[in-house]
């Protein structure tokens, strides 16, 4: 686990890596979006609409997910002091908060022709929106935070317990009576077709490699950002 805390080391491996994801993941996204909006075949019910699927589940996967990251870099944080786990978890932040708005703003285009609304107060919809202002808050505690390129404690213990909103959107559909439809991909398989998803897949993919590069960039800016402040520093007191 502390194989990376050195700053450097983890810098060394980060660089290319940033390239990497974010190339491979644009090719990716470019592919599967393509091929999902031009060529995939229309739903027997919601027709063309259904494209939208290739943007929102991503989206929405990611925002989940961020959070989860969040919730793990935090408690590695507490429970080990890793010193890049701070900076893990902030710069997840960021990029979190925006999928999460994308994943809103597209099934509210998605709701639009298939449920006649653009928005519905049920389990699913509103725990994402719950989501998107955790995410808000803990940008605001983190840039609060009196820890230079890192997150305060309590910042830490916010995103560990903010993690308890995670299952309750994933269970929602089945907890409450919702318009949005249940689970298609469980453990057990997927019910979507072949045609919808193995461009859904790639995009999935795609995506998340996007959002890993995003966040490999946030975490080399803030490392650098310390660096100069605690050279100024340095300067100052000389």
């Amino acid at each position: 686990m502390h194989a990376y805390a050195n700053p450097t080391r983890f810098l060394s491996l980060a660089k290319p890596l940033t390239l990497w994801f974010l190339l491979l993941g644009l090719v990716l996204v470019g592919f599967g979006s393509g091929y999902g909006l031009f060529y995939a075949p229309a739903d027997r019910l919601m027709g063309d609409s259904v494209r939208i699927l290739y943007i929102h589940v991503p989206t929405v996967w990611l925002a989940m997910g961020g959070w989860t990251a969040i919730a793990i870099a935090s408690v590695v944080q507490i429970a080990w002091r890793h010193p890049l786990a701070a900076v893990a978890a902030r710069a997840v932040a960021v990029p979190g908060a925006l999928f999460t708005a994308l994943g809103l703003i597209t099934g509210s285009i998605w709701a639009r022709p298939t449920w006649g609304t653009w928005w519905v107060w049920d389990g699913r919809v509103t725990s994402v929106l719950v989501l998107f202002f955790l995410y808000l808050a803990y940008i605001a505690l983190a840039s609060a935070s009196s820890e230079k390129g890192g997150v305060s404690r309590v910042t830490a213990i916010f995103g560990i317990v903010g993690a308890v909103n995670i299952p309750i959107i994933n269970r929602s559909v089945i907890w409450w009576n919702s318009l949005h439809q249940k689970a298609s991909i469980t453990v057990s398989g997927s019910s979507i077709d072949a045609a919808f998803l193995w461009p859904l897949a790639i995009n999935v993919i795609g995506f998340s490699l996007v959002f890993g590069a995003i966040v490999l960039m946030r975490m080399r800016g803030i490392l650098a950002e310390t660096k100069v402040e605690a050279r100024l520093k340095r300067m100052a007191a000389e």
